[in-house]
């Protein structure tokens, strides 16, 4: 299926680990140009040097995404050197465990900057050039909006906004054609998640445990299965009727009976 992405300019924020890479990496496949704003770490330098090996037309805008003069300096440096956009995905943030007893307030606006002010920031900045080319807007959440998990006050606000701004630019931005929906993944293997596992006693126990409770196959979600619908979203011809949706891409964590599994 032609999505219809190619020369398309595409942002991703985070967009070279995990689920961003995953999404990035759709795009690519597509023909796209992707531009990942991203922090520097080891995933990214795998990423982007295998990216530079292969010929990919990739560039990584070294960003601090939590800073909103770097999000604007960012957002500059697109316009300069490419003079347009067709798609930013929201991607980047972190579940940082900031809860309402072991959190504290300051904690909590922390949270919010690192996790939700740069999803708003972005879509600010870029709209003029989203306006030009009636682009899209894909926003990633994920099931804490929806369900709950304990321990994560900040991250669970943040991801819920996310959801109620994908609803609301969707009606702001109809008359210009720009076209907003969210992802919502559950379990995905991502580093971070990876990162996670290690530090519990018996990692593959756990990995099991979670992986018998997702009724569709007992498997995790993968960064490719992500990159897939992100890309579906952004296409300007295959998905160009759909917006202000959000769609759970768990294999049936989230909605369905776990007695299920």
């Amino acid at each position: 299926m032609d999505l219809g992405l190619r020369d398309a300019v595409i942002a991703v924020t985070g967009g070279g680990a995990g689920i961003g890479e995953g999404i990035s990496r759709a795009c690519l496949a597509e023909g796209a140009r992707v531009v990942v704003l991203s922090r520097v770490s080891d995933n990214v330098k795998r990423f982007m040097a295998e990216m530079e090996q292969k010929g990919e037309r990739v560039e990584l805008i070294e960003t601090h995404l939590g800073e909103m003069d770097q999000c604007q300096a960012a957002v500059a440096a697109i316009s300069q050197r490419y003079g347009r956009l067709d798609g930013l995905v929201n991607n980047a943030g972190a579940n940082d465990g900031v809860g309402l007893e072991s959190g504290t307030p300051e904690r909590f606006m922390e949270s919010l900057r690192q996790n939700l002010l740069h999803y708003y920031a972005l879509a600010h900045y870029m709209l003029p050039m989203l306006k030009a080319s009636k682009g899209s807007i894909v926003n990633i959440s994920s099931k804490v909006a929806l369900t709950g998990q304990g321990n994560t006050s900040a991250y669970a606000a943040a991801k819920g906004a996310q959801l109620a701004l994908t609803r609301e630019w969707a009606a702001e931005l109809l008359p210009f054609g720009i076209r907003v929906n969210a992802v919502l993944p559950a379990e995905v293997m991502t580093p971070l998640y990876r990162r996670w596992l290690d530090t519990l006693g018996d990692p593959n126990k756990e990995l099991r445990r979670i992986e018998s409770r997702i009724p569709l196959g007992h498997r995790m979600t993968t960064i490719q299965e992500m990159g897939s619908i992100a890309a579906y979203l952004l296409s300007p011809t295959q998905s160009s009727h759909t917006t202000g949706q959000q769609i759970v891409v768990d294999g049936g964590y989230t909605h369905l009976d776990r007695s299920l599994a």
